[in-house]
């Protein structure tokens, strides 16, 4: 009886971190380029009394719970959102941007809510990491086409557009891989594999679509169905605790008697 309590209780603490996974997503419904995860369940060590085969049996083997084995990112394709701003950038297909981070090591990001920075003449994210293009000031009408090429008009020119940057995107063998730092930020890991660099619209990387937002790949209505779900499945691990524990007080009654 004290092994359904514990096995009934491995699977509250699973649940209660898929809610918790749940929530998180639903939290970031509305944060751009975001991507939903979910909980990976595997059972525990199984106590067994008699292994299979044994006098032409099947054996006998009691589990002893669940425990959560990771959490695995979906990098599936979020839906755009028109915005007009020039310096508003989304992915339509594979590929991150690629982003330095102040200690000077690379970040990866679906995020495209990208700024001018006036001082450094660059153009960064929304929390002030340079993607790698930079906009002399004298440039207006800044134009990102779907290769990733970004031209602009001088102000003092001939009033031809002319190219002043290119925007790369990176893509990895496994995206799933890549650990989330927080601010719509990845940093690479050994898990995510390969890493490729190149033009967007080539070699399998995405293209660009100026003027638009990524947004998350949240569907609610499946969210809010997994958060019921995962709460009816901790209301019948209750369930068991309860049932362990009025078993143990019979059999305590028993005893007295």
């Amino acid at each position: 009886m004290m092994r359904a309590l514990y096995t009934a209780a491995s699977g509250m603490m699973a649940q209660q971190l898929n809610i918790d996974n749940i929530s998180n997503n639903l939290a970031n419904y509305q944060s751009t380029g975001f991507k939903k995860s979910r909980v990976d369940f595997q059972d525990l060590l199984y106590a067994t009394m008699q292994d299979p085969g044994t006098e032409a049996t099947s054996g006998t083997q009691i589990g002893m719970g669940v425990r959560a084995a990771s959490t695995q990112r979906q990098f599936s394709q979020g839906s755009l959102q028109k915005t007009n701003n020039p310096y508003d950038v989304a992915v339509q297909g594979e590929g991150f941007f690629r982003v330095t981070l102040p200690d000077g090591t690379a970040a990866y990001t679906r995020d495209g809510a990208f700024k001018y920075d006036g001082e450094t003449q660059q153009i960064v994210t929304g929390s002030g990491q340079p993607i790698g293009v930079s906009i002399p000031k004298d440039v207006t009408n800044v134009e990102v086409r779907p290769n990733g090429e970004v031209f602009g008009v001088r102000i003092n020119g001939d009033g031809q557009a002319e190219k002043v940057g290119q925007i790369r995107l990176t893509r990895f063998l496994n995206p799933a891989g890549l650990q989330a730092i927080g601010g719509n930020l990845y940093v690479e890991t050994p898990v995510a594999g390969a890493r490729s660099e190149d033009i967007p619209g080539q070699n399998g990387m995405g293209s660009l679509a100026q003027g638009h937002l990524e947004k998350s790949n949240i569907n609610v209505v499946e969210e809010m169905i997994s958060i019921v779900q995962a709460q009816r499945a901790f209301e019948m691990n209750q369930k068991g605790v309860q049932a362990a524990d009025e078993m143990m007080r019979m059999t305590n009654q028993l005893q007295r008697g």
